[in-house]
């Protein structure tokens, strides 16, 4: 069936074109071992990278989206990364901690990998925030991702 016209609009069909890589495969892909709090790649005794296995990645898929500013690394998808400086701003625990739990929980449900989040928890100290909270992952076991240091809240 080609472009046929009736009346004043032309009809068509649309022809099928390949999609964006989605958040699935870049978070699916073969990673190597980050060391968070050394801010540098894990290294074997031969000073080579070593390679993380599938939930090591997507663990550290999950801390490094949680831990960029969307919109901030022009390299990610808008879909990656949280907003938190704009709920850090709130002026009560309770508003900080609802926006905390709801940037973090759409920031990882982007990924289809990710079945749920939930279990949040909050440490507040003199100008800290920390959150630990339960990630399951679709077809496997859930971790807790812990003591994450997201910045001074209200």
């Amino acid at each position: 069936m080609g472009n046929e016209e009736i009346g004043l609009f032309p009809v068509f069909e649309v022809p099928e074109t390949e999609e964006e890589e989605d958040v699935a495969a870049i978070s699916g892909r073969r990673s190597v071992l980050f060391d968070m709090e050394s801010g540098d790649f894990v290294l074997d005794g031969a000073g080579r990278m070593i390679e993380a296995d599938e939930q090591e990645a997507y663990v550290q898929w999950c801390v490094k989206a949680v831990t960029t500013a969307r919109y901030a690394c022009r390299a990610y998808p808008d879909e990656i990364g949280t907003e938190l400086d704009l709920v850090l701003e709130e002026d009560y625990r309770e508003a900080v901690e609802s926006g905390v739990e709801k940037e973090i929980t759409e920031c990882l449900m982007v990924n289809p990998l990710t079945e749920y989040v939930g279990d949040f928890e909050f440490t507040w100290d003199t100008g800290r925030l920390a959150v630990s909270f339960t990630v399951k992952k679709v077809d496997d076991e859930e971790f807790e991702i812990q003591d994450l240091d997201i910045g001074i809240g209200g």
